[in-house]
């Protein structure tokens, strides 16, 4: 059983992206795109002075510049895959999740004893809980809350189901109390799912890569003695977009690629009007 909440040992760097993306994602957005065009700019000055005090040749920087394309491009692939991995892990839990829940709820409503009518009933409570843990957003200071809360539920569901198999020790109890066992232990998994971070130093490096290979084409721009900024723009403006989509898909509490909390809803929905036993045939 894990009741307790997961230390997440995320990096400095990638908590200070999250805290800044939360303020707006075209917020995050701008500030990247001034950085990679200044970037650009300060290689095309820096190429343009180089040019004419040298006789180097454009040739002979084409090959590093293609070289740093392919790495940022790789990179740049390596961080999309981790960011949609988390993505995908956090809708795999939710439905781990709710589906667990349900089960206990429905055994739990298997049983003729009032701990077991409390129980079901505080499942409710609890994936109404849940739910809201789901939807709360990064900064807000909810998200603290709710997990305080939601390890004060699970261990008074807990109790319940130990009071109950103490009185009853039946393969009915025990079944119970496994899927009580189970809500527990996914909802530790969820709560790791929607904190644990993409390693900051990929992210470190990926920006950094990204800068240094905007500024490099800037540069050999600038030992050609052109500069188109339309294209320069484009460039910048596709880099960002991809920088921005690994920042949303990395995280869970902000921006407009979120996990859906629909399982949630199901759920609470199912739980309305109890269990109806039919008379016998």
């Amino acid at each position: 059983m894990a009741g307790n909440r997961p230390q997440v040992k995320g990096g400095d760097a990638m908590r200070s992206l999250e805290v800044l993306a939360a303020q707006g994602l075209g917020v995050f957005a701008v500030l990247v795109f001034a950085s990679l065009l200044l970037a650009y700019a300060v290689g095309v000055g820096i190429g343009r002075w180089h040019q004419a005090r040298t006789a180097e040749t454009v040739e002979a920087t084409s090959f590093v510049t293609n070289g740093l394309l392919g790495l940022l491009a790789f990179t740049l692939g390596l961080t999309i895959a981790m960011a949609q991995g988390r993505f995908e892990t956090r809708r795999a839990t939710s439905l781990s999740e709710t589906n667990a829940i349900g089960t206990a709820w429905l055994r739990a409503s298997a049983f003729d004893h009032p701990r077991a009518a409390e129980i079901a009933r505080l499942l409710e409570d609890y994936t109404r809980l849940r739910l809201a843990f789901v939807e709360a957003p990064l900064q807000s200071g909810e998200v603290e809350r709710l997990s305080a809360e939601a390890t004060r539920m699970q261990n008074l569901i807990w109790g319940h189901a130990t009071a109950l198999t103490r009185e009853r020790a039946d393969p009915l109890t025990a079944a119970l109390q496994a899927s009580l066992n189970d809500v527990i232990d996914q909802g530790a998994a969820q709560r790791w799912a929607f904190a644990a971070p993409i390693p900051s130093e990929l992210m470190l490096f990926l920006m950094g890569m990204a800068v240094l290979t905007i500024g490099t084409i800037g540069y050999q721009f600038g030992l050609k003695r052109v500069g188109s900024s339309v294209l320069a723009i484009m460039l910048v403006g596709v880099w960002t977009g991809a920088m921005v989509v690994v920042v949303d898909l990395a995280t869970a509490r902000f921006g407009a690629v979120r996990p859906d909390s629909a399982p949630y809803l199901w759920t609470i929905r199912g739980f309305q009007g109890g269990v109806v036993i039919p008379p016998p045939p």
